[in-house]
């Protein structure tokens, strides 16, 4: 027996907002600091953001993708036995999110949250897989729910502070959701290759800090601060060729795959990073220009655009690659 990913789900959060307006929310918000008009869109190429209302929680867009991914393949909620929520947002620090979110399903089964930055969605795929190859659960529901507008600083005081919270103008709330369960080898959807690596000394690149015991209550903590330049090297000096090395272990090689799904941050760094990994360029999806940074949510967004669009045949290989704060690196291979 082999395990599968099945009933792939995703949706970035309804108010789409474009990055001129994101400008001037700033402008607005900002004691005299006005940032150079479109550097957001040169800087990252994207063209616009999407948030969810302030009644809306993190758990609220995983329990809707959930119920959409069940649906799309005829479950209920007794068919699962466990849910994971893997997300870098959190509705609280306790509880663990999963609770919340079973509450809205209706579940009445384990649960646990899995963080791991913009890689938990993926890291959570990685959980449930080993759980059901040794045999402890048979479905495995996967949610995640991120809600980084709230991170978001609009109030700058210089242009120093401005560099550092870009990454919070380029990300979009958004939920997700798979299933993860045993299947006979050659499913659609099998799990064909799983590899994961980090480079931890880079962790105090991008930080969003508060809430944990460094900084409990500093309200100022509460704001996403970010690098771009070293978080850039940081990624660079992963070396490629281990995930050459680790796929090929797997029978596999870049030049097999018929689509290939990547975190996405910014268009130049997606592009470079594809030109170190070697795939053609034309392969790579894309879904940051009008849906920016989903965080966890990237991933399965672009599973869905790759069933969408028909960018794979029944049977193909399809690589994911997990790239997270941190940081850390992720590569998982399926059968379409």
């Amino acid at each position: 027996m082999a395990s599968r990913i099945a009933g792939v789900s995703a949706r970035v959060a309804s108010h789409a907002i474009t990055v001129d307006e994101v400008e001037a929310r700033v402008v607005g918000s900002s004691q005299g600091f006005v940032p150079p008009t479109g550097v957001l869109g040169r800087l990252t190429g994207v063209r616009r953001i999407h948030h969810a209302g302030p009644e809306t929680q993190a758990s609220d867009l995983a329990a809707a993708s959930a119920r959409t991914s069940l649906d799309s393949l005829g479950l209920d909620t007794h068919d699962v036995d466990l849910l994971v929520f893997a997300s870098a947002s959190q509705d609280l620090v306790e509880p663990a999110t999963s609770h919340i979110v079973a509450d809205l399903l209706g579940l009445r089964c384990p649960v646990m949250d899995v963080k791991n930055a913009c890689n938990s969605w993926l890291n959570g795929v990685q959980v449930a897989e080993a759980l059901v190859e040794m045999g402890q659960y048979s479905r495995v529901l996967v949610v995640t729910g991120e809600m980084p507008s709230r991170a978001a600083r609009w109030s700058v005081r210089d242009s120093a502070q401005f560099v550092e919270s870009v990454p919070g103008y380029t990300m979009s709330d958004a939920g997700a959701a798979c299933v993860v369960e045993r299947a006979a080898d050659g499913a659609r959807g099998q799990i064909l290759h799983r590899w994961f690596t980090a480079e931890s000394r880079h962790w105090a690149v991008g930080q969003l800090p508060a809430g944990g015991t460094r900084h409990p209550r500093d309200v100022e903590k509460g704001y996403f601060v970010m690098d771009g330049a070293r978080l850039r090297q940081a990624f660079d000096s992963v070396d490629v060729e281990e995930i050459h090395r680790a796929l090929k272990a797997d029978g596999l090689g870049v030049e097999d795959f018929v689509a290939v799904a990547v975190h996405q941050v910014a268009m130049p760094y997606l592009d470079h990073f594809a030109a170190r990994l070697g795939p053609r360029r034309e392969l790579v999806v894309e879904t940051l220009p009008d849906n920016g940074n989903c965080a966890s949510a990237t991933l399965p967004l672009q599973w869905q655009q790759i069933e969408r669009l028909g960018l794979a045949r029944p049977g193909e290989p399809v690589l994911l690659v997990g790239l997270a704060g941190g940081i850390s690196v992720g590569t998982m291979a399926v059968r379409w």
